[in-house]
């Protein structure tokens, strides 16, 4: 069973706070560190300093750590065309010694695109998928070839399908509640589906749905990896998960229904429903990113039981 560290940093931190956490997540033995792909914060606060750019963050993550996966949950299609962003992502690829993942979703947060003047579109699934099928096909073209699409929003021609990640292959992320195109799209293109915030029953209905997806087109339905991306708030003890709380603002209650918290224990019970529906891979969502001593009970008290 994989961990990982999930961060927001829309809502306020800067590269050197990253870099702090993202070193702790190596130090502590977690799987990866990710990030989310924003640029505006959501919900109160001031955001400060400003977000900063995912792709740019891996890449200097990329130099700076040794042994953890470095990727997205997830990369909005409309921030970037496709040609563009296989250059980036096989470039930080090659920058991280074959540490890459990338996930990719339609792009959902319309004040964020208006405030900094991207596009956003109407149709936004119809692109992610031709984005899928792209960046997939540049990266899997033989060296010396090209590589050629002719789609509704995108057409390249003559494409030497330049630069080629250090990986054979970078494992793709997909994720969503779609009941229909999601689990379509997982089967096709993906290497990995993600729940985000979904409950128990409800990620066992979607892994379900991403597996008779892939059983359709004739895909092992085990080669896709399931996993799950849920906020975390553990403490030693019940007054260390309210104050845990309240310093990102939510309330107990709420997070032990929702997310992961609790003392290590009641994590470590609830990490097993998820097993249980076929979870094998958690992105841990980290709020409080100055708090590392949150990081080291978890690896300490909850990875260490499940890992």
């Amino acid at each position: 069973m994989d961990f990982r560290i999930f961060t927001e940093p829309q809502q306020g931190a800067s590269y050197d706070t990253l870099l702090t956490v993202a070193k702790a997540t190596e130090d502590l033995g977690f799987d990866a560190f990710f990030r989310s792909d924003h640029y505006l914060k959501m919900g109160p606060g001031d955001g400060l300093p400003g977000s900063t750019d995912a792709w740019i963050t891996l890449a200097g993550l990329a130099r700076e750590t040794k042994r953890i996966r470095l990727g997205t949950l997830m990369t909005a299609a409309t921030f970037r065309l496709p040609g563009v962003l296989a250059i980036q992502v096989a470039q930080v690829d090659q920058m991280s010694g074959g540490r890459v993942e990338l996930g990719l979703g339609a792009g959902w947060f319309e004040e964020e695109h208006t405030a900094y003047g991207i596009p956003f579109p109407k149709e936004k699934f119809g692109r992610l998928e031709e984005q899928l099928e792209i960046v997939t096909g540049l990266w899997a073209t033989e060296p010396g070839k090209t590589y050629e699409f002719h789609g509704k929003y995108y057409e390249l021609k003559d494409s030497p399908a330049l630069p080629k990640p250090a990986q054979p292959k970078i494992p793709v992320l997909v994720g969503g509640n779609g009941a229909s195109r999601t689990p379509r799209l997982t089967a096709r293109f993906a290497d990995e589906f993600n729940m985000p915030f979904g409950s128990v029953e409800d990620s066992a209905a979607q892994f379900g749905r991403v597996r008779a997806a892939a059983e359709e087109i004739g895909r092992d339905p085990g080669a896709i990896t399931l996993s799950n991306a849920l906020v975390v708030c553990v403490g030693k003890d019940d007054q260390e998960v309210a104050r845990r709380a309240a310093a990102i603002g939510r309330k107990v209650d709420e997070l032990k229904a929702n997310g992961l918290a609790g003392t290590p224990g009641e994590v470590v019970e609830k990490i097993g429903r998820y097993a249980e529906a076929g979870s094998t891979r958690f992105y841990l969502q980290i709020l409080d990113l100055h708090d590392l001593d949150h990081l080291e009970l978890i690896s300490a008290q909850v990875q260490s039981q499940l890992s």
